[in-house]
């Protein structure tokens, strides 16, 4: 199973399916399934039935968002607004103890303006 470049509160737009164009920010990500919940993206019509506790839950039609696959949705690049590939750069970082040793950070990185995510 490929690695999932998206994380939680990036800003994505939809490059497939009847929301194509949309841009919105992830609100969670399930790597099991290679799904991605994007706000205001992707939404359904839910049915829920009234609560079994004294007025928990009143019941009737919900709106909201449901899961779209990965592929579909692209990083938006924070200098140009549009969609763009995501890569990792890794830079070898000075530990702050004082020992000397180097430690390995690995940051994201858009690929059509070259800006850190």
């Amino acid at each position: 199973m490929a690695k999932m470049k998206i994380k939680k509160n990036d800003l994505v737009q939809v490059i497939a399916g009847k929301d194509k164009g949309l841009q919105g920010r992830v609100i969670a990500v399930y790597t099991e399934t290679q799904r991605v919940l994007v706000e205001g993206v992707n939404r359904i019509t839910k049915h829920t039935r009234a609560g079994g506790q004294r007025g928990v839950n009143t019941g009737g039609i919900q709106v909201q968002e449901a899961p779209i696959h990965v592929s579909n949705v692209m990083v938006v690049d924070p200098e140009t607004k549009k969609p763009t590939r995501v890569k990792t750069r890794t830079e070898e970082v000075e530990r702050g103890d004082g020992s000397g040793r180097t430690t390995t950070v690995r940051t994201r990185v858009a690929v059509r303006s070259g800006k850190d995510l």
